[in-house]
This record gives C-alpha cells, structure tokens and sequence, in this order.
C-alpha cells in the first residue's frame, strides 16, 4: 500500500478515486486502514484548499426562524422594536454585542455564526 501526501489537484482526485474503490472495506483490513488514511488526507486537503465558511449571521438568524416557526414580532426581545428588527434583517443595521448574546442564549444560534456580522458592523 503506497499512500502519498496530497499536494496537487491531481493528487487529490487520485485519493479520491482510491477512496471510491476501498469504500465499503471491512475496518482492520489493509483496504479499510487505507481508507482511514486516505480520509484523513483528503479532509485536509480539503479544508486547506475548500474551506467551508461560516453563514452570513443574518441568514442563520433567517434560518433559525424558519425551523422555530418564529416571525420577526418573535425576535424583538432578542433584538429590539419592529423597525429595529427590519433593519437588521435587511442588512441596515449590525448586530450589536447584546443582540448577538442574547440570539446566541435564546435562539441557539452559535456564536461563531453571529459574530462575523459584528466585526463588519
């Protein structure tokens, strides 16, 4: 079993290709160890070369309405009046530190996905 760092496109998609072939491999057999590896290669390579970006912070607000059934009336203790609220969510107005606090607590929403809306405000 020959397995190689991965420093090119090439490289890359011959782990992947290798990982589609072992897929399936019982874990402790040599395809499943080479498996493991070439997983752990790719999700580096990935993760230098594609990273995945938090959401903006007012589209995980958006979306946390969406899955709590919640209408903008909903988020005024979290943010303030209704025109408070209409700014914020129309990109008017930044989030400020008690908002983001108070979204995180009572919303869930986390606070990595908050606070790069507070850095740009």
């Amino acid at each position: 079993m020959e397995i190689q760092p991965i420093k090119t496109e090439q490289d890359y998609n011959q782990a992947i290709a290798e990982i589609e072939k072992c897929w399936g491999a019982n874990e402790g057999t040599e395809a499943g160890n080479k498996l493991d590896i070439l997983l752990v290669l790719v999700d580096d390579y990935e993760s230098i070369h594609y990273p995945i970006l938090p959401p903006d912070p007012i589209e995980a607000i958006k979306f946390r309405m969406e899955q709590m059934n919640l209408s903008r009336k909903d988020l005024e203790p979290y943010i303030g009046g209704r025109g408070r609220v209409s700014e914020v969510l129309n990109y008017q107005r930044g989030l400020s530190l008690n908002m983001i606090r108070k979204l995180h607590s009572k919303l869930s929403i986390p606070l990595e996905n908050l606070i790069s809306e507070a850095r740009n405000a």
